[in-house]
């Protein structure tokens, strides 16, 4: 059996939780989120735990049992605390600056670069560090790579985007005589 699936979902008291037509809704304090439940796997709760069972044992229906649960825990986590990426801008005259919900970045190239983040992702900077907040962990991971692509660092000077624990791999460059 899963070792991830079998694990019971603890509800805190201010989170909602609808189980209903193959849809889960998750609402809690900071807003509400859906997800269609997977083929294969049931939903029971059981007070303010809630369990996720697989009707077989095949190897995708077991991989599809965990990705479920954290799926769900993860609807749970997002909606009481939230998710957070970070990202730190590194180069001689990069820039970032926020007007209204638009992110300007000023990365090198000859024309400012303009980002406007999906509805439900707050984007917050502080000096060279963006910081991409929401309740959808896919969708925060996914607008903070959105965000890094512009200017992957690069392995010569490091100088672009990247996420704040990202380690980047310097090259040595030309060798001199």
């Amino acid at each position: 059996m899963s070792r991830i699936g079998r694990l019971p979902i603890l509800l805190p008291k201010e989170v909602r939780c609808d189980i209903s037509d193959g849809v889960i809704t998750v609402s809690g304090p900071k807003g509400m989120l859906t997800q269609p439940v997977v083929e294969g796997v049931t939903l029971r709760r059981d007070g303010d735990h809630i369990h996720c069972e697989r009707s077989g044992d095949g190897s995708r229906l077991r991989a599809r049992h965990g990705l479920m649960r954290a799926l769900l825990a993860n609807m749970v986590r997002g909606v009481t605390q939230g998710f957070e990426k970070r990202l730190e801008v590194q180069g001689l005259g990069y820039r970032v600056s926020l007007s209204g919900a638009t992110l300007n970045l000023s990365l090198g190239f000859s024309h400012p670069v303009a980002y406007l983040p999906p509805q439900g992702i707050e984007l917050a900077v502080e000096r060279t560090t963006i910081v991409v907040r929401g309740i959808d962990k896919q969708r925060v991971g996914q607008v903070a790579a959105d965000i890094r692509a512009k200017r992957p660092p690069e392995p010569y000077k490091g100088k672009g985007i990247r996420y704040s624990d990202e380690v980047v791999r310097r090259k040595a460059g030309k060798a001199g005589k």
